[in-house]
């Protein structure tokens, strides 16, 4: 039913934008009609397996309680059935691989060879995407059945979370001007929309057991979120390509844009009929009340599948490739900039979808993680707050404002960005304690098969996994490789190139940085009990690792990114190794701040420690005397009398 609604949306979509021309017109390669109409259709197969794929771990691992450590008899099912899924997801990537090669060619499927095959796959954007969506999911379908235990579902499901993403990454959002948020906003809304649609999907499957209330309780909340996220980040993508408000009502691809639109209106009032009426009818013991509805709501959802499908096979009324004499457009997404001043690198915003929404996301859940406590009678340090807040819009600023546009262009500008998001970035957010206030905040499920967001947080912290990372010296090395390795290898240049390896490249800066802080100076549970004087060592050695990094980055005559840099450097901006050169006296003097910040916390939890430890004695040695116990000190002191004597009896027998 679902896949008849997609594709007859398909197909009606199509053939209303022309995103099929089958027409023949002489000297234009043409794929001929199967690959035209085998392409999205087959396009639409892997959106709707990938749904099928994510919404069946998703139920199994997340939505449904557990038996003990291992998934439920329903969750079994659902992973069974997720396997043979991502084993149809994989096979549908490959047969994409010979399609879109065809398409992107013109040339019909039976004269095409392996040759062309092959070099599109491994070489070519969106071949190396539909390769990637097929081993990952292949791996899916392998750790589905691989295991029954809730962690091992649970990694499957963030597996084919990730697994559905690839192909995000290519086509339009990729060739959009401005894909910061074009390609982010594109990777967000299909997440979204995925574990909205997959999570519908596994309650359809479980609905005759007995645990189909609790479980759309569950739901409930997530898709609510998805549809947030859907709503904000499809208005993004489209205002994206529509590239104005007049297409939205003047071309066909507005048009089709309205319908989704529409399609969305729909299911997020279908949603609030859950909320409302199925839920308490589902608490009552009225299952059909829920199994009406969804059916309707997953009607829409193919039919609004379809109408993706459809958008990315048709024109946008923005062109893909960025029209204008500069080819720097084609590489930023953006104009070159012009003369850097204090007001375009504050005022001239480059927003950045993903950091957005995660400094969004995190201020306003750690801030209603305060009022929870509050409520409750508890306090909160303020200066935590203030800390986790500030390190969030410092994180959104230097990642969305005109510091993010000309951290492109500019190594030196780069360089500052580089030692904001990795040192004074985490220290706040270290300071903030967040995993603290979650433990305290969330509340646990009323049933204790039932895995919530506290005891999965409780499990990553207790982890082999963190208790690798958290040993000081994995720490510093992690820090300290990172930073050696983008700079001085091939690395940097590769990343800029890429949205995706550009974003992976500052959330890698967050995170190592964020993990030296935890480790030195957190609160955080889960962390190894180390003496400050150990971890103050660990802190020299950062700081010197960093300064030797700024001093043979100041001396060194080879050009970082050189590549990079030659393709996007500014006319009016000094030489590459001049840029060079301020940037590493930048790195070289900016972390003498930070750093002495965090020398100050560990010299005070140095005097903390040796408080409390003298506190310790203390209440020892009062216990001891109220019971006639000896304790600890009163032994040492015994020892030292011992020693003393034994000294005193040698002199005596004339030993000196």
């Amino acid at each position: 039913m679902v896949a008849a609604a997609a594709l007859l949306t398909l197909i009606a979509a199509l053939l209303f934008s022309k995103g099929v021309d089958t027409g023949i017109y002489p000297g234009i390669p043409n794929p001929g009609k199967g690959t035209e109409w085998s392409l999205p259709v087959f396009t639409v197969f892997a959106e709707l397996l990938g749904v099928l794929v994510v919404g069946a771990t998703l139920t199994s691992a997340f939505l449904l309680p557990g038996d003990g450590p291992s998934v439920s008899a329903p969750g079994w099912v659902l992973l069974r059935r997720a396997s043979w899924l991502a084993w149809g997801l994989a096979i549908t990537a490959l047969v994409l691989v010979i399609l879109t090669v065809s398409d992107i060619l013109g040339v019909p499927l039976g004269s095409l060879g392996s040759h062309e095959i092959f070099s599109f796959a491994f070489s070519v954007a969106q071949g190396q995407a539909l390769l990637i969506q097929a081993g990952l999911a292949i791996v899916v379908a392998i750790l589905a059945r691989a295991g029954v235990s809730r962690g091992l579902a649970a990694v499957t499901a963030i597996i084919a979370m990730i697994a559905i993403l690839p192909p995000a990454f290519t086509g339009h959002a990729a060739g959009a001007g401005n894909h910061q948020i074009a390609v982010t906003s594109l990777a967000l809304h299909v997440l979204a929309a995925t574990l909205w649609i997959g999570g519908l999907a596994g309650l359809l499957v479980v609905r005759k057991t007995k645990w189909l209330a609790e479980t759309a309780g569950r739901y409930s909340r997530l898709a609510l979120v998805c549809f947030g996220m859907t709503a904000i980040s499809g208005v993004a993508n489209a205002a994206v390509r529509l590239g104005g408000w007049s297409p939205l009502w003047s071309s066909r691809y507005g048009a089709l844009i309205l319908l989704k639109v529409l399609a969305l209106l729909v299911v997020g009032f279908f949603g609030a009929l859950h909320r409302t009426r199925t839920l308490p009818a589902l608490n009552a013991g009225q299952p059909k009340a829920f199994l009406r509805l969804a059916v309707g709501e997953i009607v829409v959802f193919g039919a609004a599948i379809g109408l993706a499908v459809a958008l990315s096979r048709s024109p946008t009324p923005v062109p893909n490739d960025p029209v204008g004499p500069d080819p720097v457009l084609e590489l930023l997404g953006f104009a070159r900039p012009g003369p850097e001043t204090v007001w375009r690198m504050i005022g001239d915003p480059l927003p950045d979808l993903f950091f957005l929404t995660i400094v969004v996301a995190g201020i306003w859940s750690y801030l209603a993680g305060v009022r929870r406590l509050r409520k409750a009678g508890h306090d909160w340090p303020m200066n935590r707050t203030v800390c986790w807040v500030l390190g969030m819009l410092i994180l959104g600023g230097v990642t969305s404002l005109g510091v993010a546009r000309y951290a492109y262009v500019l190594f030196s500008v780069h360089m500052v960005q580089h030692m904001i998001l990795s040192m004074v970035v985490p220290v706040l957010l270290v300071i903030g304690a967040p995993v603290t206030l979650a433990l305290r905040a969330l509340k646990r499920p009323a049933d204790e098969q039932v895995r919530g967001a506290r005891d999965w947080l409780l499990m990553i912290m207790h982890s082999r996994i963190v208790r690798l990372l958290s040993h000081p010296l994995v720490a510093l090395a992690i820090y300290v490789t990172s930073l050696y390795g983008i700079y001085f290898s091939n690395t940097l240049g590769t990343l800029m190139r890429y949205h995706l390896g550009h974003e992976a490249m500052l959330i890698h800066f967050v995170l190592a940085g964020y993990l030296l802080a935890w480790v030195l100076i957190g609160v955080d549970p889960g962390r190894r009990r180390i003496h400050p004087a150990m971890l103050s060592i660990v802190h020299f050695l950062a700081m010197a690792a960093h300064a030797f990094f700024g001093f043979v980055l100041l001396l060194s005559t080879t050009k970082i990114g050189v590549d990079w840099y030659t393709s996007v450097h500014p006319v009016w901006a000094p030489s590459l190794l001049s840029d060079q050169r301020l940037g590493a006296g930048l790195a070289w003097a900016f972390g003498e701040i930070p750093a002495a910040i965090v020398l100050l916390l560990l010299v005070r939890q140095w005097m903390r420690s040796d408080e409390r430890e003298a506190a310790r004695l203390d209440r020892a040695a009062d216990r001891a005397e109220a019971t006639g116990e000896e304790d600890e000190l009163a032994r040492y002191n015994a020892f030292l009398a011992a020693a003393a004597a034994h000294d005193r009896a040698l002199k005596e027998q004339g030993f000196q």
